[in-house]
């Protein structure tokens, strides 16, 4: 597994995932809230309130193997193709983004997705009518979470808990999981 300098993933747990359903809503703090629970395309939503002021940065791209509770939604252990984001508002980091798509994801039409670069992933599922989100589940990560870890280290932004959502999703018939956490800064822009 890839990691940040000084984070191993060995050594941090996971987070604890829940399926998202509206009663968990009153644990949520009332500005992640609305976010978790978005249907929608985040890209599209940060977009819309950074005014043009949005950017994506690549953190780290390359091959890895998931997380035990990734590879169960992704119903596979072997290889992906892992991609980190931050996406901005302004100077300001709103979102911690971890991509993971199996290798046998990536051939046919899917195969673009290792292109990306700085483009947004959502831009691209969204733009997808045959895209399909499967399941979304949402946790609390605290500090000994291996993602809290990698979303701080990633931004320099931490706070006590930081709430995500993961997605799985099927894009051109194959499975990619979207991790999003939420970061302090967001709605700050």
């Amino acid at each position: 597994m890839r990691n940040l300098p000084g984070f191993p993933l060995s050594c941090s747990r996971e987070s604890n995932w829940r399926p998202w359903r509206p009663a968990l809503a009153w644990r949520v703090p009332l500005a992640v809230r609305a976010w978790l629970a978005d249907p929608g395309s985040l890209t599209s939503r940060v977009m819309a309130c950074c005014a043009g002021r949005f950017r994506v940065l690549v953190v780290d791209q390359g091959w890895a193997l998931p997380m035990h509770s990734e590879a169960r939604l992704l119903g596979s252990t072997r290889i992906a193709l892992l991609r980190e984001v931050l996406l901005f508002c302004d100077a300001r980091p709103w979102v911690f983004a971890r991509t993971l798509i199996p290798a046998d994801s990536l051939r046919g039409g899917a195969g673009r997705l290792r292109l990306l670069g700085d483009r947004p992933l959502g831009a691209v599922l969204f733009a997808d009518p045959s895209t399909r989100r499967e399941c979304m589940e949402v946790a609390r990560l605290s500090v000994g979470d291996a993602l809290y870890r990698r979303a701080t280290s990633a931004s320099g932004d931490a706070d006590r808990y930081l709430w995500g959502r993961r997605t799985l999703f099927r894009y051109a018939g194959k499975p990619l999981l979207v991790n999003e956490i939420f970061l302090p800064g967001l709605g700050s822009g």
